[in-house]
């Protein structure tokens, strides 16, 4: 059962019990624009217990705040009860809400292309609030005063650039002026809520406007202030003609794929982000230098992920690239063995997709990355790391006792493994036959 028609059904059984039913918010909008709604919710004049009643099995997620999850046709559909909330202290919820009717719950949402209604069996748009007009004009705008809207719940600051970012819209005069007095509200959000909406806005394929944006408005500096030192942080003009860093990082971002994945953005965003504290200038040369940013701007990528409470599965994918982005300038000049390892590693594709961007933001080079391209074609007939000759239980029967050299063994035969000097198994037991009995691991080298 497709979800319009689930959210449909219950619609109509709610309307069949006397009840006022009409889908609300989000699944108007996204009708109205031409786009598949993502799911459905239902506003009504049914109380929660008369909802309940009507869909047995149903969970109630907000009882008072009117809300209950049904399900239909493996959907799950949010009914609300019409409402008008009370005072927002927490910066999030309301601390009491009154059942009340469609005008009133219009007034309580947050932008207007978001106050639609619409009813299930004609398709009438029901607007209170003038958000026919703003969504074909493509505009965020604040319903009623913006400041009291954001006060309401400060996450709205980043849902209103969200928004303009992902439909390409732009943000009412009064409600952008708005973004930037009430920036300091975020500092009340949980940061969870902050990263869910600040990843969207770097899966957009607008990213850069998005990233903009929030600069412009002063809210990034709420919840990631490391990017603010990139604004005229200046860079050789000779490696650099495009600008300062911040100007680089959104040409990067702007030319990244339209369906770049979050740890891409994320490592493009950061890759530089220690550059403004790395800064130097060559006493002798007068050459501006950035002399460690990679390693330095791994521990500051890694500190704003947690900080943020991205997953460590992110974490563990964007930290390497940002710490690695450096090294591509050398893969020409790399032993087999250590490129093989280099181009192993399981952000690899994304670290080549963020060296590309790098370069034709900046000077232009390609020749490390068609470089890489033409060892991936080389190297394809076979495991970039097969199956090693040898392993620890191999170093036991030769008489070793386990330890820490054990690695070092191990990874030496692999090198020469890897560089074809090795090409057996029985090779690789006449190299470890000096370390039987009380050889040493500076033997293998």
């Amino acid at each position: 059962m497709p979800a319009r028609e689930a959210a449909l059904e219950l619609a109509r059984r709610l309307t069949a019990a006397g009840h006022t039913a009409l889908f609300a918010g989000g699944c108007v909008r996204d009708r109205l624009l031409g786009h598949p709604p993502k799911d459905y919710d239902i506003a009504t004049s049914a109380l929660p217990a008369q909802v309940m009643a009507l869909f047995p099995g149903s969970n109630e997620v907000g009882a008072h705040f009117g809300v209950v999850i049904a399900k239909l046709g493996g959907h799950h559909v949010e009914i609300a009860t019409f409402r008008t909330d009370g005072s927002y202290r927490d910066g999030r919820r309301p601390e009491t809400v009154t059942f009340s009717t469609p005008q009133q719950d219009a007034q309580r949402r947050d932008f207007t292309i978001n106050g639609l209604f619409e009813n299930p069996e004609t398709g009438e748009v029901i607007d209170l609030v003038d958000g026919l007009t703003d969504l074909r004009a493509g505009v965020i705008r604040a319903i009623g005063d913006p400041v009291a809207r954001f006060t309401e719940d400060g996450l709205r600051l980043l849902r209103a650039v969200r928004f303009a970012t992902t439909l390409g819209f732009s943000i009412a005069p009064l409600t952008d002026q708005a973004l930037q007095q009430c920036a300091p509200l975020l500092d009340r959000i949980a940061p969870e809520r902050i990263r869910d909406e600040f990843s969207k806005i770097l899966l957009s394929p607008r990213r850069r406007a998005g990233i903009e944006h929030l600069v412009d408005t002063d809210l990034i500096r709420h919840f990631i202030p490391e990017v603010l030192p990139m604004i005229g942080c200046d860079q050789p003009p000779e490696w650099h003609p495009e600008g300062d860093v911040y100007t680089h990082t959104r040409i990067m971002l702007d030319l990244l794929d339209r369906d770049t994945p979050l740890e891409l953005g994320l490592a493009v965003l950061f890759h530089d982000i220690a550059k403004p504290p790395c800064r130097t200038i060559d006493g002798d040369s007068g050459r501006i230098r950035f002399n460690g940013h990679d390693a330095m701007g791994a521990e500051m990528t890694e500190v704003i992920l947690r900080r943020l409470r991205y997953p460590n599965h992110t974490i563990a994918s964007v930290v390497p690239m940002v710490a690695r982005h450096m090294q591509f300038m050398n893969v020409q000049k790399m032993r087999v063995a250590k490129l093989k390892r280099f181009m192993a590693e399981p952000t690899f594709e994304l670290e080549m997709e963020l060296h590309r961007v790098d370069c034709a933001s900046s000077n232009g080079f390609t020749d490390n990355y068609l470089f890489l391209q033409a060892q991936a074609t080389a190297f394809a007939a076979e495991p970039l790391i097969p199956a090693p000759w040898v392993t620890g239980r191999d170093l036991i029967h030769l008489g070793l006792a386990p330890g820490p050299r054990f690695k070092q063994i191990l990874e030496a035969i692999q090198t020469e493994q890897l560089e074809g000097k090795i090409t057996s198994r029985q090779a690789a037991l006449d190299a470890l036959q000096p370390l039987a009995g009380n050889g040493t691991i500076e033997e293998t080298a």
